[in-house]
């Protein structure tokens, strides 16, 4: 069943006894800012849009930075992919996730195939499938900031994205570079996987799927 029939399903059944349903926060994909190689730009505009159009509910909304000490993170299922299953091998990404319940979470990824949103169980089971069979060099860490902390904390000068000679490796987005009031670049802290250190909490594969997705018993 996709999102948006559960929802309309949802509706039928609750809307003389709930008012609050679940609905898709954004209305098209296509309608979102997006820049290729700037996910996580993508995602900071994916928070401000919330924070500006459906503010109450931004407390639900997190940004996961998907990394590792070797920059290694094997995604299936992303546009970027050239062969059948859509493998790429990032050195990080960054997804957005709306847990609107204890429960239901929905993972929003402007770079995937999968449909947008998904439910976060499924996106997991295509996107990240399993580190049992990966060599060490290529487990996902996964470090989960909330939508609020992000807005008001990232900041990144797109240094990054740079040659040495300062040309561009993939043109930026057409809006100034993101800053704050105390920082022009820390994008470094969010990539970063050390347990205990940077912003949010950082999770291995098992534990972030038990934090994001209850089993009904």
């Amino acid at each position: 069943m996709s999102v948006n029939a559960q929802v309309l399903k949802s509706n039928n059944e609750n809307n003389k006894n709930n008012d609050r349903t679940l609905k898709p926060l954004f209305p098209k994909q296509a309608e979102c800012s997006y820049v290729s190689c700037y996910c996580e730009e993508n995602v900071w505009k994916l928070c401000q849009d919330v924070s500006l159009r459906v503010p109450g509910e931004l407390d639900r909304c997190f940004v996961v930075f998907i990394s590792n000490p070797c920059r290694t993170v094997p995604l299936w299922k992303q546009r970027a992919g050239r062969e059948e299953d859509r493998l790429v091998i990032w050195d990080y990404h960054v997804i957005f996730l709306y847990s609107w319940d204890s429960k239901t979470c929905l993972v929003y990824d402007l770079d995937s195939e999968l449909p947008f949103p998904t439910f976060f169980h499924k996106y997991v089971t295509e996107t990240f499938r399993t580190d049992q069979v990966l060599k060490s060099d290529f487990h996902r860490f996964f470090r989960v900031v909330s939508a609020k902390q992000f807005l008001q904390h990232f900041a990144s000068d797109r240094r990054h994205m740079k040659r040495p000679d300062g040309s561009w490796i993939k043109p930026p987005p057409p809006y100034p570079a993101i800053c704050t009031s105390v920082s022009t670049h820390n994008l470094d802290e969010y990539i970063n996987m050390d347990l205990g250190s940077g912003p949010g909490q950082v999770f291995n594969l098992t534990d972030f799927v038990q934090r994001f997705y209850k089993v009904e018993k």
